[in-house]
């Protein structure tokens, strides 16, 4: 029965029905063929979403939508711009730096995208540059933002996994440094085959201007994150923090964000967060599906039996996880796959501070790709290009990450090394 609650999962998910929508049906088949009281629905769909760490969650996504309206994206932009203009393919560069500046803000994908993109594609137009190209970097450059802290996708998946969100905090910076230059690296290389121009020399005048309208902004990350490892508050409290910090800047500093701004900012996240509660308590249900299945020991069992090594697992696990990346987002992914992957990673001894970076960073690639690829959808739709166009151009950019992929993934230290060197546990 199992076997034919997958093959619906995947039917469903292959014809665009929503993720939830699908789990669901196919969850509920479950129930009516093996004559289970709907009673345990409720019972699951609210234990997967009750727990204290997922406060975090909205108040990040609340964060991005802040610093987006606040004029926060704009100003990291602008200093980004000043900075790494100058070079052959400008633009294409700042589009990376502001990406990564921004990431240890918005923490999503698909706040980033959402907020520089819309930024980022229209000055790259206006200069001339293809539509295609600036929405393959734009949607190339937002996959480092679940990468580097704060992170939404690193809180999913330390409560999936029971891991430490600090330690993956800290696990995210080399990896999220390596994408930045990699990303860059390919953009010089396609610029110089372009023959893109190079933008005129950076002015100190112009760095220090840009610098002093975005420190503020660009301070978020270091508050964050100074709070939380010197024990003034938790992760989850730092998000709340962080909510404070956006609208103190938008609302008194900046004052490009106003009050009548915020009824459709938190509207907009309450819509967002009822989306993702759906999903995650439709998960909640698949998640006792298959432990009622045995397949987590199932799967142990056959580790074990047939011998498999970290190595090997890493590269199976990659594989599945870009799939999985694919046709759907990063959150119903990491709960799908958590009842399945922990039990094998424990008992092959791979830290899951260093299996989650590998996680996250395999979904955001998949979600740059067919049939659905989330993020390339968002980013084409802004750049009003053709959802398989942009995948044309955003195809080279992918190469890159996938080679950062597998540094991490059979490199441990990259990502392990900074978490080891301030936290013990």
């Amino acid at each position: 029965m199992l076997a034919i609650v997958l093959v619906v999962i995947v039917i469903l998910a292959c014809l665009n029905v929503p993720i939830a929508v699908s789990v669901a049906s196919a969850s509920i088949l479950y129930l009516i063929a093996e004559d289970i009281p709907f009673s345990i629905v409720p019972q699951q769909m609210f234990q997967i979403v009750d727990s204290f760490p997922f406060l975090a969650f909205p108040m990040f996504m609340l964060v991005g939508s802040l610093m987006n309206t606040g004029g926060m994206s704009r100003r990291i932009f602008d200093f980004a711009d000043a900075i790494v203009g100058h070079l052959r393919g400008g633009l294409a560069h700042v589009n990376v730096v502001a990406s990564l500046i921004f990431s240890g803000m918005s923490g999503s994908a698909i706040s980033d995208a959402g907020g520089l993109g819309s930024i980022e594609i229209k000055a790259m137009t206006e200069r001339g540059y293809e539509p295609g190209f600036a929405v393959a970097v734009t949607a190339a450059s937002s996959t480092i933002g679940p990468i580097i802290p704060p992170s939404i996708p690193v809180i999913i998946y330390a409560m999936a996994f029971n891991a430490s969100i600090g330690r993956l905090f800290l696990g995210g910076f080399l990896p999220g440094l390596l994408m930045t230059t990699a990303l860059m690296v390919m953009i010089y290389l396609y610029s110089f085959k372009k023959d893109f121009p190079r933008g005129s020399k950076p002015s100190l005048k112009n760095i220090t201007k840009t610098f002093k309208r975005s420190a503020l902004a660009m301070l978020t990350p270091v508050v964050l994150l100074g709070g939380m490892f010197s024990g003034i508050f938790t992760p989850t409290e730092a998000a709340v923090v962080a909510v404070l910090w956006a609208m103190f800047l938008g609302l008194i500093v900046h004052r490009e964000l106003r009050l009548a701004h915020l009824t459709d900012i938190f509207l907009e996240v309450f819509v967002r967060m009822g989306v993702v509660l759906f999903l995650l308590a439709t998960v909640g249900i698949f998640t006792w599906i298959l432990t009622r299945e045995n397949v987590p020991e199932r799967l142990l069992n056959f580790v074990a039996t047939a011998d498999i090594s970290a190595p090997v697992f890493l590269m199976i696990a990659n594989i599945i996880l870009l799939l999985m990346g694919m046709i759907t987002t990063v959150t119903p992914s990491i709960f799908l796959l958590a009842p399945i992957f922990y039990p094998i990673i424990m008992k092959l001894g791979i830290d899951p501070v260093h299996f989650g970076i590998i996680v996250i960073l395999n979904l955001m690639i998949g979600n740059l790709t067919p049939p659905v690829g989330p993020v390339l959808f968002v980013v084409a739709t802004i750049g009003d290009v053709p959802f398989f166009k942009a995948f044309r151009f955003t195809l080279p950019f992918i190469l890159p990450l996938l080679v950062v992929l597998l540094l991490i993934t059979y490199i441990p230290q990259i990502v392990l090394f900074i978490p080891n060197m301030f936290m013990n546990n």
